[in-house]
């Protein structure tokens, strides 16, 4: 199906669409069946159009392709020939990185199948498509990256000024304007592990496996596992210490985070942080672990 030299719009095409927030906030998941409306609005008032169906991606960042699964099924289905044209958004939507954009468009017009960014007023079936999208692609790319900076720059300051930083979702504790509030009965299984482990009778998996056994859940009714014992030990805050800095992503492309060494991590006792478990168990813990 060739479309260029004419209009997509005055052309008999099977349409679908692609949409993606990148969180799950309710605002943002609110703004996404906004889009879903719009795009099936939109392609049934063209006379010319078919609508073939949408594919929409939630919480998930558009820095890469990896894990958007509707977004490859997208692909494949228009390798089937599913569909002449996909509507978008915007280039952003679609995909950040300026060597995805080009890789994926070229890929779907060789089955025939263009795109249109309604924003960036862009349809690849057009012949200068593709240099006015390496353009607005690499544009799109670099406000990724600033954000990125600017972000990484704002967690290092709030590091730096010992701001406790992350969300409410410490196991033992509850966190209400900046300090953090024991919760004892979750605060009685944080000692119980310490005290269980040092004891030096049972490892991590053991006491996992038997606070299974009992019924004891964390958050959300989780069972505990080994990670999150051994994640639960390591956590100077139960010694009532700030820890920032202790992990780092390399950079915005990368979102996976890796662990510091100890001697770049920011530790020093914080009186907003009450302690669980004295600092002599917490040691005596992290020795044997």
């Amino acid at each position: 199906m060739q479309a260029q030299g004419r209009s997509i719009f005055d052309t008999d095409l099977a349409v679908a669409y692609y949409a993606r927030v990148s969180t799950d906030k309710d605002k943002q998941i609110n703004s996404l069946s906004n889009q879903k409306r719009y795009f099936e609005d939109c392609i049934a008032e063209n006379p010319h159009w078919r609508f073939t169906g949408g594919y929409v991606d939630e919480g998930i960042s558009g820095t890469s392709v990896e894990g958007r699964e509707q977004f490859l099924k997208m692909i494949e289905d228009a390798k089937r020939g599913t569909f002449d044209l996909i509507i978008t958004k915007e280039i952003s939507r679609f995909a950040r990185n300026t060597l995805d954009s080009l890789r994926y468009t070229r890929e779907l017009l060789r089955f025939g199948v263009g795109v249109y960014f309604q924003n960036d007023n862009i349809n690849t079936f057009d012949k200068d498509a593709e240099l006015r999208l390496t353009i607005m692609s690499s544009i799109a790319q670099d406000e990724v990256r600033k954000l990125s900076e600017r972000t990484r720059f704002g967690f290092k300051r709030a590091q730096k000024n010992s701001v406790l930083l992350g969300q409410n979702n410490l196991f033992g504790y509850n966190k209400t304007d900046g300090r953090l509030e024991i919760i004892e009965p979750e605060a009685a299984i944080v000692r119980e592990v310490f005290e269980r482990y040092t004891a030096g009778e049972l490892g991590l998996r053991a006491i996992a496996n038997d606070l299974d056994r009992r019924g004891i859940r964390g958050r959300q009714g989780r069972p505990f596992h080994y990670s999150t014992l051994y994640g639960m030990i390591r956590n100077p805050k139960y010694k009532g210490c700030y820890a920032g800095r202790r992990y780092a992503s390399r950079d915005y492309r990368d979102k996976r985070s890796y662990r510091l060494s100890e001697d770049k991590w920011l530790v020093h006792e914080d009186d907003r942080i009450p302690a669980i478990v004295s600092e002599a168990l917490w040691e005596q813990a992290n020795r044997r672990l």
